[in-house]
C-alpha cells in the first residue's frame, strides 16, 4: 500500500495559505489541548507530537496546553480551574473515564469531564471537542433483554451535550449506534483497522495464517482486516450460560494447513471470551501460535492471570493493546504485551478537525489503497 507524506496528512496554516492564496487564518480559533487528571498522560504525548510536527513543517502556529485541570475537595467534590484565558479557542478536552492507575472511579472521572466541559463553555471556548478514546458506558447501549434497565449510554450523551460539548472523538467504540445518541453532534469514531493492518502487515497473504473474530460483533471488522491482508477469516460462536462464564460452541472457518491465528477484538475485560477461544483453537483446530490485537484493555477480574496462563501453555505469543486506557506497570511488564500509543492517530485527527479537513483520509478505508504510514 502506498503511504502518504506528512504534507498530505498534517495541515498548517502556512500550507493552506500557499494553497488557497489567502492570509494566515484559523477559522476555529487558537488550538487548545486541555485534560483532566486521568487524560493528561495521553494529552501530553499528543501535545509533544503536535509541536514536533509543527516544528518539522516550519510552522509558526502554536498550541496551548492545560493539563490536570481537575482536583477534589476534602468532601470529594470535583473542582475544575482553568489557569489560562480560553475565550475563542478550539478546545480538545482529554479524559480517560476508566483509569486503573489512579483511585478515581469511572463515575468520578466522567463527572470531572462534564465539569471541565462546562468550565470551557462558560469561559468562552469557541469549540469543545471531547477526546475519550475509551468511551465508558458504551456497552450500556440498550437494556438487557427481559430486564428493566435504562439506556445509560444515551444518558451520558445527554449529559455531555448539556454540559456544552459540541464534538466527540472516540477510539473503536463498542457499537456504532453510539453516534446516534449524540443527535446532530459530530462524533468521530476512529477505527483501529489501520493500526492492526500496520501491526500484522508481515503476515499478508500467508496461507498458514487465519484471522479470527471472537464473536459475531467482531466479524465485519475481521473480514475487512482479512481482505486488506489477503487472509482467510473465521468466526466464533459463543454464549454465556451464567455471568462471568463464556462457552465457545463452535468456530466456523477453514483451518486446513493453518498454524497461526490472529484474533482481533474491541476489548479485554475479564478475559473469559479470549481464554475460551484460544483454548479451543489450540485443542480442536491445532493452532500453534496466536497473536491478539485489542483496542481497549480493561484487564479486570481474572484477565491478568488468564493471559499469563495462555502465554505459558496455549501458544499466545503476543498481545497488542493501546493506551486508550492508562495501563498499570504490572501489566506493561508482561514480556508478551506491546502497548501502542494513540498519539499519532489523535494528532492527525485533531489537526484535520482544527483546520476543517476530512478525518477519514488519515485512516484505512476498504477500496482505498493509500493509508497512513505510522510512526508508533
Amino acid at each position: 500500500m502506498d503511504s502518504l507524506t506528512e504534507q498530505d496528512h498534517f495541515v498548517t496554516v502556512e500550507a493552506l495559505a500557499r494553497k488557497e492564496g489567502q492570509e494566515l487564518a484559523i477559522p476555529r480559533g487558537r488550538l487548545l489541548v486541555a485534560a483532566c487528571q486521568s487524560g493528561s498522560q495521553l494529552a501530553e504525548k499528543v501535545v509533544k507530537r503536535y509541536r514536533a510536527l509543527l516544528n518539522h513543517m516550519g510552522s509558526r502556529e502554536s498550541i496551548l496546553d492545560l493539563l490536570n485541570i481537575d482536583k477534589r475537595f476534602s468532601d470529594s467534590e470535583t473542582c475544575v480551574r482553568l489557569e489560562e484565558h480560553v475565550s475563542g479557542s478550539d478546545a480538545f478536552l482529554f479524559q480517560a473515564p476508566f483509569d486503573p492507575t489512579r483511585e478515581f472511579s469511572i463515575d468520578q472521572n466522567y463527572m470531572a469531564f462534564l465539569i471541565a466541559t462546562r468550565a470551557l463553555r462558560e469561559h468562552g471556548a469557541r469549540h469543545i471537542t471531547g477526546v475519550m478514546p475509551y468511551l465508558a458506558y458504551a456497552r450500556q447501549d440498550k437494556p438487557t433483554k427481559f430486564t428493566r434497565e435504562p439506556t445509560t449510554a444515551r444518558l451520558m450523551a445527554d449529559l455531555s451535550i448539556t454540559a456544552g460539548l459540541d464534538r466527540l472523538i472516540v477510539w473503536d467504540p463498542h457499537c456504532n449506534q453510539i453516534r446516534g445518541f449524540y443527535g446532530a453532534m459530530p462524533v468521530n469514531m476512529l477505527e483501529s483497522l489501520t493500526l492492526f493492518i500496520h501491526e500484522f502487515r508481515n503476515y499478508k497473504g500467508r496461507d498458514d495464517v487465519i484471522a479470527v473474530a471472537p464473536d459475531a460483533g467482531a466479524s465485519k471488522f475481521v473480514t475487512h482486516f482479512g481482505r486488506a491482508l489477503n487472509l482467510t477469516c473465521a468466526i466464533a460462536s459463543k454464549y454465556r450460560p451464567e455471568p462471568e462464564t463464556v462457552v465457545i460452541s463452535e468456530i466456523i472457518g477453514d483451518f486446513r494447513r493453518k498454524r497461526i491465528a490472529i484474533i482481533l477484538d474491541d476489548m479485554i475485560s475479564g478475559g473469559g471470551t479470549i481464554d475460551a477461544l484460544i483454548r479451543k483453537l489450540v485443542e480442536e483446530k491445532n493452532i500453534q501460535e496466536i497473536y491478539l490485537g485489542v483496542s481497549h484493555n480493561l484487564c479486570v477480574g481474572k484477565a491478568y492471570e488468564r493471559l499469563k496462563a495462555l502465554h505459558q501453555n496455549f501458544g499466545l505469543k503476543q498481545v497488542i493493546i493501546t493506551n486508550s486506557i492508562p495501563q498499570t506497570k504490572q501489566f506493561m511488564l508482561l514480556p508478551f504485551v506491546t502497548v501502542r500509543c494513540l498519539s499519532e492517530f489523535l494528532v492527525k485527527t485533531i489537526n484535520r478537525i482544527h483546520h476543517e479537513r476530512s478525518v477519514s483520509q488519515v485512516f484505512y478505508r476498504p477500496g482505498h489503497e493509500r493509508v497512513l504510514e505510522l510512526d508508533l
